[in-house]
């Protein structure tokens, strides 16, 4: 299975139907199961196999369109049949044959395995038909066999023969599902690892729209699907069944280790197939069954939480009964929860949050009745009572434990309920029993307040005292009641006046148990007694009179006998009681007890119809007539009577209320009960009858009524008066019956959110418990028959009688009771513990035993601690079953290294119960089996723990490894001679096998490990266990003669393992016996002689696929050598040692075969081979005698060197990795200078190229063109960059539902259905996280060419998406044979072929990055042809377009995502990796561009692309969340790019920089945040930092260039400036960037290059920026570089006294040391006044004044401190001044400091500049411009004229004739006198100097613009001055050369000119006489006459106005 391709497996499926089978045998005895268990092993390994094909084909990096077979033996390989085209089309030198001849056996054999007929046949006739057109879709998954004719198969057949990848995998689940169930936990453990690997297979081959596809296929899938699950629930309920206590403890512990894996890899597989949405579809029993097992299971649930979400929402949609019982029982579980919490927290001692407590408790409450744990509803009630204890409290606090209180009151469980008024009962006897008397009142007394409250006492006299199913509750309420009514004396007056406000809502119903035989009863009669004379009593006076004739209602005939004598009070006291009728005597009252006890109740009744029939009109005509006092009684009567009809429609009671009605009915009750109302008692009926409907519908008036101690009087009266008329004597009745039990009647006092309009009730209605206890004199609907605070238990009792809901609760119950499993495990006598609960909640010896199983953490242990005390090898193996089954379970789970595997792994018992099993080795076969298992078992954790392993724990390992090095694990590796001799034994060498098997896994888990390693002891360690694992697998490394003899399997793993120890750097140096560099040729020495026994003799692969597996592993390890050997051998000829003898036993003669072994592999079928075999090439030719050595080796190859690897690399159906290597072979080939002639006797003569028909040669340069013309290289490499592809998979394993659309429009043909195959969509996908899968894609075998076609339409054609045909095929269903197609010999003539003749492989961007880097060679080699090359094919253009910044952006943000897979996010990582070594080359490739010819990249085409995706890149931020990898390679991308913006600046920063800086304005906070990174890597990455520097400092360079050079258009586009100062956010991220660049620059030494280029970048940014200015500033960067000026002086003049050439270096570095500060002091006060400021309070005049004979000595520093001072004295008049002061001079506030001895700065600046004043040096122009600004201070002006320095301006020596340049010197001198002039002092100082105004006036004649400009508006400036005004005008010349002006054709002059003549004419007389002159006013008069004709430009509208003004002026002046 390590050298055939897994597709072989399917294709021909017999191997794998044999396998399947022998599954069955695990069933048997005689030890036939461990055949079974051998073909588990192989199924597994088959199952990884295809996930790595699928994983390689998805993989752009080996995708090509090359139709050829690979093998199978890593995790990137694939397979493709081909027997095609060359790989090159172009006829490039080499290609003549397809490959060069492969050296060894070419004989082929008639057939085999997996042949592919590799030896190319120079005759072209083969037996197949046209092998260069032979071309058919194929699959990625199904190797495609051509059969030679001989041996021909029914196409058909062969196809209806072979497993697609669902059918495979739905197979074994088949197969193995049944085995779960052997009993044997060996068994179980290993079906369970293959359906692990079968199920992740399954996740990329089946899509979960299987459910909804109706085609014959993937019915007969969904059929086994469904059958496959079905057998998971069974068994799954199989082992549940078995875990019970009839099982010994040992298969008890089997079965539930069985079950929780299961169960897990069920919801996984579920998980992967059917979406949750779906799930209704998939109905099985017993899956459903289990999954309601499941999700009952309390302990699993705790384990594996998101498992268990999914079985919740798995039973939702499959079961709603299920999961209705799972809701509920969850519910209740969680209030078992806080039951648990409760009692805990109550009992917690100090303040308790009583509102949780609350909260806790009302969500405890529902499990009550579960665990009937009492002490929970004591506390309630304890808490109630001590929330209404203050009266303080929360009111919302008080409700809801009032809700609380009443739950448990109304609880319909009696024996809840009982307890619950037991516990009030018993809280009321503590707070008013008789112990108390002796404390005070108040404090004990409020306990009861709780019970004080109307809805309390109503649920217990309406419920609790008629509770007649329990005896306890009802008289418990009785004594609670007895205890609140006779307690007057014991309770404060505010509990008792509490109590009677409570008591009086809910008297009517306490009053139905009154009864003068009872206790109670008395207690309740006496209520409505009045006990003195004053009328005083427990009730107020109304409420006790309505109890008194309520008492009259009684159905007891003693309680209403005794009603009158409760009544006489009331009746004697009313007021005007003797004016009322009846007059009280023995005939009236004889009847009174009987006198509401009506036979017939009426029933009430009134209409409430929509719409009223009355008028409003009518009821008040009517009303008007009822109330007449005129209108005789009868019509008054009849009146009423009427409107007692009309009140049936209760929309007119509104209106007569609002007439006043109802007290007009109350004045004529009234009336009728005086003594004087006879009269009046015929109108009494009616009216009753209109107040009775009025009170009825009207609950308002009723309640406003029922207080009326009168109305309720004068009722009764009317009663007796009318006792003998019934129907008054009823609506009496009734009225009473209304007003008395309103407050009962009001259903909304008694029950929250309930109010009588919410409700179905009548208007009137009274609770049960009324209704039975009086006599009502009306029928009414009755409420409240149970409690409206009744609770509906949550979970019926039928339910509590499942076994699994009874079992959770009671896990939930102790899990809770005991704070979590940990706890409850810790428990030491459980039993003992557990009395206090019910037996229904205690768990048994079982329970607890699936407990200790179920929690991973304490079944570890177990098993750790079992190996630890193990007796026995039995014991070991039955502990390691376990612990594989605590793997798989996480590994399911998808824990990771966050499970508890991964925990147990960093703890010392796991290393206490290894150690021994490492450190002695076996001493017989079962030691070494044991040993086996234990090997196995570390392999399954390390391989799933590996990512997370800390450092302490691999360094343990290895350190037990390397102890006893003799005797270490290592050893076994190698066996003594007589070791080997003595296997004789079948068993014994199979174990030996196994061993060597699992002891190299583990290595190789190791290594890979210990690449995490960072710190010194581990490397260390390492690297010893590297070396030392090396040497033994050399020794393995056992060849002898002949291939035959070689144990293949034993020597593939000594390969593989050879692989892993050789894939680091430096593997070779950690030995103390044997040198690097011999333990490096040993290990050439064997490889190559494996590569020449096993390729070269065999004849490459064309044989065989046996051996490629070894093949390949050599190839690898040749290739990790060839790198290891290039650093360890630096200092001899290795590369000899890699030639390779070859004996031609034909010929007899000896001959060097050389490196021409590699050749073959270059052409290998194996994509990965070919790629390995060409790094080699690549490693080797990175020396130049492997170049030479190369060469010479391929001489005989047609092409030689160079034509075959050009060959490859422009094969256009190459893989991308392939051609890379050929990339870099040939970069390595251009580094050794070429001939430009052809030269013979040069080593290196480069290609050599011949032409046959002219027989010349061409060699070195010259052949290097031709040789790159001949092949179209450029435009192959232009087809290349179009072609690429920048995804990250070449196929979504998730399709598209338009792709699924596109196939089965044209896809579906005639065939039968069962003939089409599956598309396996799969779970990753590049684009999403999530875990679903998209459509299901069924195509036919053998699309038609109009399929094709179609399917051919739809690829995209943008490089973006790109997807080649090659890739469209390997979307097609599996199934496909080469042969499918040949019955027509012309098959090439088909649309398909010729399709597919034109595909192009795909060209990913790490191919494009190595053509940039040869690229880069050839511009070194031949810079002219390259780079022409290059702008003819635009391929600059195409390169910078490629790959864009926001794809690269993308791919990090989906990094970034939280949950992501594993597995995809390390893919997207390479590919970031990859976009970004692109982009690098690319930038890398443009740098040397520019160096060729700038003009190649400053196109738009070019630089707009490059400069988005360049800034987009440096904008990124490597701080958020990226790993240290992806991070490092995004810093060498930064390299390349400041390197490439650096460098465009420099070679065409005028062109180039507005581009620059539009780009950088979309990123500019970012890239300067980015920058400041790269500072402060300063240390760790120097580079980068330097880089970024540089970059900055000729960004800002070019930015402070363009300012001066062009200051009016900087505004065109936002400037770098504008940007730094400007933009929102930059202004921080500035400041920061100052700071640290400061920091740089302030390092000690002298000579480090980065502080040199932060110098320049600090300059740089001072310049530019002002908020940099202020940063520096407050970083105190002035006063740093004025303090160093001060160190270098003294420093300075203490080596002056030294002498020698050391001490004038050090005064050299010491001047450059004073130049840095000094510029960096200019830059920070460049038009900065705050800084100037600070400059000037750090006293840098003296400082520089100190220096100056330092300056005078070096004129370069000379001149840095005179730009200085330049810079420090504009528009700076106290800097100015600063410079006049004396030495000794510090302050301004020093009057003393100013001095005229010529000790200041100033005179020695003017001391320089008279010694400088005709030598027109450069030191000349800045001491004038110095002078210039300080010419404008009052202060310097003083001095200057005091030194008499403008004397020399006299002494100028000018050139004769007006048209000649007067030279820069006069131009200085002339800039500093205008300065001087602009003031009148200065006027007359430049006035007093003799000549000076004929000198002036002369150099007003010269015609050079600038200094004739300035020499006009000196003489301009000077004709302001009053006392200089009669010098001018008498100077002839000066006022010819004024009127001159007027004249002149410049409009600047004629102003001057004019302003000039107004100057003088202002408040001045005598120039009148001069400037009347005729001549000068004619010129005047004329200048006026113009300008006013004259229409100036727009921008000159100004100016011209002045210059107007300034003639009218002179004019009028003139005139006067």
């Amino acid at each position: 299975m390590q050298d055939f391709p897994a597709e072989i497996f399917l294709q021909r499926p017999k191997i794998v139907q044999s396998l399947l089978s022998l599954l069955n045998l695990a069933f048997g005895g005689d030890g036939r199961h461990r055949l079974a268990l051998q073909a588990v092993s192989c199924l597994q390994q088959l199952c990884i196999f295809l996930r790595s094909r699928l994983n390689f084909h998805r993989d752009p990096s080996f995708s090509s369109t090359e139709q050829s077979t690979a093998s199978q033996n890593s995790s990137i390989s694939y397979c493709q049949e081909a027997r095609g085209p060359p790989r090159s089309q172009n006829p490039s030198p080499g290609s003549s044959s397809p490959r060069p001849s492969v050296i060894g056996r070419t004989v082929q054999r008639p057939r085999g395995d997996g042949q592919d007929w590799d030896a190319a046949s120079s005759s072209g006739n083969s037996t197949q038909a046209n092998a260069n057109s032979r071309i058919s879709l194929h699959s990625p998954l199904v190797t495609h066999i051509d059969l030679p004719i001989t041996e021909y198969e029914d196409t058909l057949e062969l196809q209806m023969k072979q497993l697609s990848l669902p059918q495979f995998c739905v197979s074994i689940l088949e197969n193995a599902i049944p085995l779960l169930r052997t009993g044997s936990k060996r068994v179980t453990m290993e079906v369970l690892e293959l359906l692990v690997e079968d199920m992740f297979l399954i996740g990329d081959a089946i899509s979960e729209n299987v459910w909804e596809d109706d085609s014959l296929f993937a019915l007969e899938l969904k059929n086994k699907l469904l059958l496959v699950l079905g057998l998971l629930g069974e068994t799954i309920l199989y082992h549940k069944s078995n875990t019970s206590a009839e099982q010994p403890e040992m298969m008890l512990v089997h079965h539930r280790m069985a079950f929780i894996s299961i169960s897990l890899f069920t919801v996984r597989l579920l998980q992967i197939l059917l979406p949750v949405e779906k799930a209704s579809k998939v109905l099985q029993k017993s899956l459903l069954n289990a999954l309601f097992i499941l999700s009952l299971d309390v302990s699993f649930s705790l384990e594996y939480p998101s498992i268990y979400e999914s079985i919740a929402a798995y039973l939702e949609q499959m079961s709603t009964e299920n999961y209705s019982i799972y809701k509920q029982v969850s519910e209740a579980a969680y209030s078992i929860e806080c039951t648990c919490s409760f009692m805990v927290e109550v009992h917690k001692k100090g303040d308790r949050n009583l509102s949780e407590l609350v909260e806790l408790a009302d969500q405890a409450l529902s499990s009550l009745p579960y665990h009937q744990h009492f002490p929970l509803l004591q506390e309630c009630i304890h808490i109630c009572s001590h929330i209404w204890k203050s009266a303080e409290a929360n009111s919302l606090l008080q409700a809801e434990s009032q809700k609380m209180l009443l739950c448990l009151l109304s609880h319909p469980s009696l024996n809840i309920k009982a307890e619950a008024y037991h516990c009030c009962l018993e809280v009321v006897k503590d707070c008013l029993g008789i112990h108390n008397i002796a404390k005070p009142v108040s404090s004990v007394c409020h306990g009861v307040h709780f019970l004080l409250h109307p809805k309390v006492l109503y649920e217990i006299c309406t419920f609790g005292l008629q509770e007649d199913k329990n005896e306890q509750v009802n008289s418990t309420a009785k004594a609670i009641l007895m205890y609140l009514l006779q307690g007057q004396l014991v309770m404060a007056g505010l509990t008792w006046n509490k109590f009677i406000e409570a008591l009086c809502p809910i008297i009517p119903v306490l009053q139905g148990y009154a009864d003068s035989k009872d206790t109670l009863g008395n207690c309740i009669l006496n209520l409505s007694e009045t006990t003195s004379e004053k009328g005083e009593s427990i009730l107020p006076r109304t409420t006790r009179l309505r109890a008194a004739l309520r008492l009259l209602f009684s159905k007891k005939q003693l309680v209403r006998s005794v009603a009158l004598k409760h009544l006489s009070f009331h009746l004697l006291n009313e007021e005007g009681a003797n004016l009322k009728r009846p007059y009280l005597h023995g005939s009236v009252l004889s009847s009174i007890s009987n006198l509401f006890v009506i036979d017939r109740a009426i029933e009430l009744k009134l209409d409430n119809k929509t719409e009223s029939i009355f008028k409003v009109e009518t009821v008040e005509k009517l009303y008007g007539i009822l109330t007449s006092d005129a209108v005789d009684l009868v019509l008054r009567k009849s009146a009423a009577e009427q409107l007692a009809i009309i009140l049936e429609d209760t929309k007119m009671h509104g209106i007569v209320k609002k007439l006043g009605m109802i007290e007009r009915i109350l004045a004529y009750l009234n009336d009728c009960i005086h003594v004087d109302g006879k009269l009046m008692e015929s109108i009494v009926l009616p009216c009753l009858t209109l107040l009775r409907k009025l009170v009825y519908a009207d609950p308002v008036v009723r309640l406003s009524l029922a207080q009326q101690s009168s109305l309720l009087l004068s009722l009764f009266r009317a009663s007796l008066i009318f006792q003998n008329n019934p129907a008054v004597l009823t609506e009496t009745t009734v009225l009473l019956c209304l007003l008395l039990f309103d407050e009962v009647a009001r259903t909304e006092m008694w029950a929250d959110g309930k109010t009588g309009n919410d409700t179905d009730l009548p208007v009137f209605s009274l609770p049960v418990a009324v209704v039975r206890r009086y006599h009502l004199p009306v029928r009414i609907t009755a409420h409240h028959v149970v409690s409206p605070n009744t609770v509906v238990v949550p979970l019926s009792s039928a339910y509590l009688t499942m076994k699994p809901v009874s079992d959770m609760l009671k896990m939930s119950w102790n899990l809770s009771w005991y704070h979590g499993i940990e706890n409850l495990l810790q428990l030491i006598n459980y039993e003992k513990e557990a009395e206090r609960f019910l037996d229904s909640l205690k768990l048994s010896s079982e329970d607890i035993l699936i407990l200790k199983i179920t929690h991973t953490n304490y079944g570890l242990r177990d098993c750790l601690n079992s190996i630890i005390q193990a007796v026995s090898h039995r014991d070991v193996r039955a502990a390691l079953t376990r612990l594989s089954f605590y793997v798989v379970s996480d590994r399911l789970a998808l824990k990771g290294s966050s499970g508890s595997c991964g925990a147990i792994l960093k703890s010392f018992v796991w290393q206490k119960a290894v150690n021994r099993f490492l450190q002695v080795l076996p001493a017989c076969v079962d030691d070494e089996k044991l040993l086996v298992d234990v090997l196995r078992f570390l392999n399954k954790l390390l391989r799933e723990q590996r990512s997370s392993l800390g450092s302490n724990h691999l360094k343990w390992i290895l350190k037990s490894l390397l102890k006893n090095k003799p005797k270490s694990l290592l050893s076994l590796l190698v066996r003594p001679e007589s070791q080997m001799r003595d296997e004789i034994d079948e068993i014994q060498t199979a174990v030996r096998q196994q061993l060597d098997k699992e002891l190299i896994r583990l290595f190789n888990t190791l290594l890979f490990c210990s690449m995490s390693v960072t710190d010194r002891e581990g490397l260390e360690l390492a690297g010893s266990f590297r070396t030392e694992l090396a040497l033994k697998l050399l020794h393995c490394l056992r060849l002898t003669d002949a291939p035959r003899f070689y144990g293949l399997p034993s020597l593939e793993r000594t390969l593989r393992g050879m692989v892993h120890v050789t894939a680091l750097p430096g593997w070779s140096t950690y030995s103390a016996e044997v040198e690097p560099v011999t333990i490096c040729k040993r290990y050439l020495t064997g490889l190559l002689e494996v590569i020449s026994s096993f390729y070269v003799e065999w004849g490459g692969n064309a044989m065989s696929f046996m051996g490629k597996g070894v093949t390949k592993s050599t190839v690898l390890c040749l290739l990790h050598l060839s790198h290891e050997m290039t650093v360890q051998a630096k200092d001899m000829d290795w590369i000899s040692l890699w030639s390779l003898p070859y004996d031609d036993s034909e010929e007899q003669v000896l001959s060097q075969l050389g490196l021409a072994w590699l050749v073959p592999l270059w052409v290998d079928r194996d994509p990965e081979v070919r790629f390995t075999a060409l790094g080699i090439g690549s490693a080797l030719t990175s020396l130049e005698v492997g170049c030479i050595a190369l060469a010479e080796s391929c001489q005989n190859i047609s092409g030689g060197l160079w034509g075959t690897v050009i060959n490859i690399l422009l094969d256009q159906f190459e893989c991308s990795m392939v051609r890379r290597e050929a990339a870099f072979i040939l970069q390595n080939l251009l580094v050794i200078p070429l001939p430009t002639e052809d030269v013979k006797d040069c080593i290196w003569q480069g290609p050599c190229v011949h032409d046959e028909e002219s027989g010349l040669s061409q060699t070195g340069k010259p052949a290097l063109k031709t040789l790159l013309y001949h092949c179209q290289f450029y435009e192959h490499v232009k087809q290349m960059v179009k072609h690429c592809y920048v995804g990250c998979y070449m196929f979504d394993l998730s399709s598209s539902k338009e792709d699924n659309l596109i196939i089965e429009k044209g896809g579906i043909t005639d065939f039968d259905d069962s003939l089409n195959l599956w598309k396996a969509p799969s779970s990753q996908s590049h684009s999403s996280h999530s875990q679903s899968t998209s459509e299901t894609m069924i195509l036919s075998m053998s699309p038609t060419p109009g399929t094709v076609t179609e399917l051919q339409a739809t690829v995209p054609t943008n490089p973006v998406s790109f997807v080649p045909e090659a890739v469209l095929d390997r979307l097609i269903a599996q199934g496909q044979s080469d042969t499918t197609t040949t019955e027509s010999p012309s098959q090439h003539d088909s649309p398909m072929s010729a399709a597919l003749s034109k595909q192009w492989a795909v060209v990913t961007p790490a191919l494009l990055s190595a053509v940039c880097s040869l690229l880069h060679n050839l511009l070194v080699v031949t810079p002219e042809d390259t780079g022409t090359a290059l702008q003819e094919a635009h391929l600059l253009t195409a390169f910078s377009s490629l790959v864009s910044a926001n794809h690269v952006e993308r791919c990090i943000l989906e990094l970034k995502a939280p949950l992501g897979h594993p597995c995809h996010i390390e893919h997207v990582k390479a590919q970031v990796v990859l976009l970004l070594q692109y982009l690098s080359s690319v930038s890398r490739l443009l740098k040397s561009c520019l160096f060729v010819d700038s003009q190649l990249v400053i196109q738009d085409e070019v630089l707009k692309p490059l400069l988005g995706n360049t800034f987009m890149i440096l904008a990124i931020r490597s701080k958020d969340g990226l790993d240290t990898e992806l991070t490092s390679v995004l810093h060498e991308t930064w390299v390349d790019f400041f390197n490439l913006l650096a460098t465009l600046l420099w070679k065409s920063g005028q062109i180039s920089f507005p581009s620059v800086t539009a780009a950088l304005a979309n990123h500019c906070t970012a890239i300067i945040d980015n920058i400041c990174d790269c500072i402060l890597l300063s240390t760790t990455y120097p580079a980068l930092c330097m880089t970024s520097l540089q970059f900055l400092s000729v960004l800002l360079n070019e930015e402070r260039r363009r300012w001066i050079q062009d200051k009016e258009n900087t505004c065109q586009n936002p400037s770098i400036s504008f940007l730094l100062d400007h933009t929102e956010g930059c202004q921080a991220s500035v400041a920061q960037l100052t700071a640290l660049i400061i920091q740089i620059c302030e390092r000690k030494s002298s000579k480090d290059v980065l502080k040199e280029a932060a110098t320049n970048a600090l300059l740089s940014l001072l310049a530019v920026s002002k908020n940099a200015q202020k940063s520096a500033m407050e970083v105190d960067l002035i006063n740093t570089c004025i303090e160093n000026m001060k160190h270098i002086h003294a420093q300075l003049n203490l080596d002056s006294l030294k002498a020698g050439k050391a001490q004038k270096k050090k005064e050299d570095n010491l001047n450059k040391q004073l130049r840095c500060s000094m510029q960096l002091l200019r830059n920070c006060l460049f038009q900065n006044e705050e800084c100037k400021m600070a400059a000037l309070k750090a006293h840098l005049v003296p400082v520089l004044h100190s220096l100056w004979p330092w300056f005078l000595m070096d004129d370069s520093s000379m001149q840095i401190a005179l730009h200085l001072l330049c810079v420090y004295t504009a528009n700076y008049p106290a800097g100015c001044t600063s410079l006049c002061w004396a030495s000794g001079g510090q302050s301004s506030s020093l009057p003393s400091a100013r001095t005229a001895a010529g000790n200041s700065l100033m005179h020695n600046v003017l001391k320089l500049a008279s010694q400088v004043s005709n030598d027109n040096s450069p030191i000349q122009q800045v001491v004038f411009c110095l002078l210039s600004n300080l010419a404008l201070s009052h202060d310097c002006k003083g001095i200057i004229q005091k030194s008499n320095f403008l004397q020399n301006f006299l002494s100028l020596s000018l050139p004769k004739g007006s048209n000649k340049n007067p030279g820069n010197v006069p131009t200085l001198w002339l800039k500093l006198l205008l300065n001087i002039s602009f003031g009148e002092e200065g006027q007359q100082m430049i006035m007093k100097i003799n000549g000076f105004l004929d000198q002036i006036v002369e150099m007003c004649k010269y015609k050079h613009k600038s200094s004739q400009h300035l020499a006009l508006l000196i003489l301009h400036n000077i004709c302001f001055s009053t006392t200089n005004k009669p010098k001018i005008l008498a100077n002839d010349k000066a006022i010819a050369v004024l009127s001159g002006c007027l004249e002149s054709d410049s409009c600047d002059v004629q102003r001057i000119g004019a302003a000039s003549f107004w100057a003088l004419l202002h408040n001045y007389q005598k120039a009148k006489v001069t400037l009347k002159n005729p001549s000068i006013r004619r010129i005047i008069d004329e200048a006026y006459s113009l300008a006013k004709k004259t229409i100036p430009q727009p921008e000159e509208n100004e100016l011209h106005a002045y210059y107007l003004k300034c003639l009218e002026n002179i004019v009028q002046l003139l005139d006067c």
